[in-house]
């Protein structure tokens, strides 16, 4: 197993650790509660062993208002059983309230709530009273047609300001939030929102992406009649410009009995006398539906609660990635993934969350970094997609750019490997705090990422997070460190989900993650507890390679073959044969003008050996147009494993959720040498 380097690629300065609210967390339970800790492994075990102090003190430091007071913190009905755990028992809250309230905090520096821009739209401010009146208008409108308390409004927006208003209103008046982005097809569109019976539509008629309009009112208008449900549909005219050409292009058979439809700007017209008013909601009711990618089958409705999202969102962007009042936080994201909602959660510290709608590499790669710079971005996000994208293309976003006011940069999506962490520091900043992350659309957070009080080492993510028991076990379940393992976690958070709608015995909950260990959290993940207590991940443990016996993350093997000038991509599985043998086929893409010859296979092969072992190398080497993806950005491996076995692609994943699903194409029939 290779080993972290030991010397650290950055380290925090005194000034950055004795400023940072993680220290000022730590201070204030020493002197509110007299608990005193050496360092963040101290605090660590005490969070993840004492839940009910833990989390009472998070609810306690970031002063939550809750309309009426909690009579316990955490209740677990059925002994281990994470199901059916309670917080915060007798709590009313509210989650849009906690953003809004930072807006009496910041007048004397009057920042602005939402900075956007996009491929047609140069950088613009929404100031947090614009923010709060179209709040108000949209929240008033949605309560004169009928929307209450668990009502389900459904969105298919771009990351536009638009969908945070509609998210804010929404949140504002109880109702339940769930939301798509435009790309996804028809199909893969009803799949979701008909599980969960909404009320009210908000569409738009369309998205840029690389330089091209795309239009989806003949999409939304099928979606329409396929949402039986459906009282309300609010028109926001993305493409059109305005509401007058909207009105040419929105097709009369919508705007038919029940299904009345409205333009965005006559909502936005409502009269709000009473302004911006917030329902007080249990602790427990649903904040948003999210969707498990339905790569393997039906898509899961992840249901969140409206407190636990409030306790975690604050604990990770505030404690963990040190986001301050009046600071800029950015991640590229799509309304269709998690971390648009996590974004949103910035603002609960009093951030300005900054959007941008659009392809990342047009006109070229370089167009977030401009961002960034113009937007004087402090937290930098993206997938680990992107960051190697950006590496393979050659770019230097530090020298092209001043990147004066950038202090965090944040990965997910997939694991960011070692040669990702050195181009940061190399080609973009070198005394940036590199936040690498990992959680998931399960609990719209992350399990482990980032501490301001650490160092950051080639490879690795800092830490485990606070309240979150994350182990790595073997085939037995015992624990293991510095070693490859099943990641779990062993006692419950406040933001895993409440329930899967129309899951009512909990069936598709508990098969989703108790069903290997009960009682315990498996997440999928294969990763290693290092040394230092960060953590390495390895890749999906259900596309983990097994070859006699060892496992092997992909992400390694990544990592490895993408280092070598000739490959763009790659893509390895497994495959399981008769008697028990075992067949590891690795799919290459080449760049422009290479050729997979002879050489360059022993080239792999001698790469994978010397970097990895042995057993790293595969039994044949292919090569591919291109990898399959997901929309969120992860590659294929699982599915590409069941068509290669022979199932039916159309079985083995949803190609609505594929952001090439063309790709998959190449599989089909496949004939590999064994």
């Amino acid at each position: 197993m290779p080993r972290t380097t030991l010397s650290p690629l950055y380290a925090p300065s005194r000034q950055a650790i004795e400023q940072s609210c993680m220290k000022r967390y730590m201070d204030w339970l020493f002197v509110k509660k007299g608990l005193y800790f050496r360092d963040y492994d101290d605090l660590w075990d005490w969070s993840v062993t004492d839940l009910e102090d833990f989390w009472e003190s998070i609810w306690q430091f970031f002063d939550i208002q809750s309309h009426t007071p909690y009579k316990q913190v955490v209740f677990r009905p059925s002994g281990r059983d994470m199901i059916g755990t309670e917080w915060f028992s007798g709590a009313t809250l509210n989650y849009a309230e906690h953003i809004f309230r930072q807006k009496t905090t910041q007048r004397h520096s009057d920042p602005p709530a939402l900075l956007y821009a996009s491929e047609h739209q140069s950088l613009k401010s929404i100031s947090w009273e614009m923010l709060e009146q179209d709040v108000a208008a949209v929240a008033t409108y949605l309560r004169q047609q009928g929307v209450g308390v668990g009502d389900r409004v459904v969105a298919v927006l771009p990351n536009i300001p638009e969908a945070v208003v509609a998210f804010l209103a929404t949140n504002a008046i109880g109702a339940v939030w769930s939301s798509c982005s435009p790309d996804f097809g028809t199909a893969s569109l009803v799949e979701r929102f008909r599980q969960v019976e909404p009320k009210v539509l908000i569409a738009a008629d369309g998205y840029h992406y690389n330089g091209k309009s795309i239009d989806k009112t003949e999409s939304i208008q099928e979606l329409i009649t396929r949402l039986p449900t459906l009282r309300q549909v609010i028109w926001v005219p993305y493409l059109a410009g305005d509401s007058a050409t909207l009105s040419e292009t929105w097709p009369e058979s919508i705007s038919q009995s029940r299904r009345f439809s409205i333009h965005w700007d006559d909502v936005l017209a409502t009269p709000a006398p009473d302004g911006l008013t917030f329902e007080a909601v249990p602790f427990a009711h649903p904040i948003w539906i999210l969707y498990s990618s339905g790569t393997t089958g039906k898509p899961k409705a992840i249901t969140h609660s409206v407190g636990g999202c409030l306790l975690e969102h604050l604990k990770a962007l505030a404690l963990h990635q040190d986001v301050r009042v009046g600071e800029r936080y950015f991640w590229y994201s799509t309304t269709g993934w998690m971390m648009w909602n996590y974004a949103v959660g910035s603002m609960l510290t009093g951030a300005t969350l900054v959007l941008y709608d659009g392809s990342p590499a047009y006109p070229d790669l370089n167009v977030l970094w401009k961002l960034a710079d113009d937007a004087r971005i402090q937290h930098f996000g993206g997938g680990a997609a992107y960051f190697l994208g950006c590496l393979r293309a050659g770019l230097k976003p530090g020298t092209t750019f001043r990147l004066n006011y950038l202090r965090s940069i944040g990965s997910t999506g997939s694991p960011l490997p070692s040669e990702g962490f050195r181009w940061i520091y190399e080609s973009v900043k070198s005394n940036v705090w590199l936040i690498s992350l990992s959680g998931g659309t399960d609990v719209c957070s992350a399990f482990v990422g980032g501490n301001p009080l650490l160092p950051v080492y080639e490879g690795e993510i800092q830490c485990r997070m606070l309240g979150s028991k994350v182990e790595a076990v073997d085939g037995k379940g015992k624990p293991v460190r510095e070693e490859l393992g099943e990641m779990v976690i062993q006692e419950p958070m406040p933001s895993m989900p409440i329930y899967f709608w129309n899951d009512p015995d909990n069936n598709r909950y508990r098969k989703s993650y108790f069903e290997e260990y009960p009682g315990i959290w498996r997440h999928g993940d294969y990763i290693r507890i290092t040394e230092r207590n960060g953590v390495i991940i390895y890749g999906r443990s259900d596309a983990t390679l097994n070859r006699d016996g060892i496992r092997i993350g992909t992400s390694e093997i990544y990592s490895a073959v993408e280092s070598l000038p000739e490959i763009a991509d790659s893509l390895v599985v497994g495959l399981e044969q008769p008697g028990g043998r075992y067949f590891m086929p690795l799919f290459v893409v080449l760049r422009n003008g290479a050729t997979l010859t002879d050489m360059l296979k022993d080239r792999i092969r001698q790469t994978l050996r010397t970097q990895l072992s042995p057993r790293h190398v595969p039994d044949a080497v292919y090569a591919i147009e291109e990898i399959p993806y997901t929309i969120s950005g992860k590659k294929l491996e699982t599915p590409v494993k069941k068509i290669l076995a022979g199932m039916d692609p159309t079985l083995a994943t949803s190609k609505d959720t594929l952001r090439n699903p063309d790709s998959l194409a190449q599989f089909v029939g496949f004939t590999i040498s064994r």
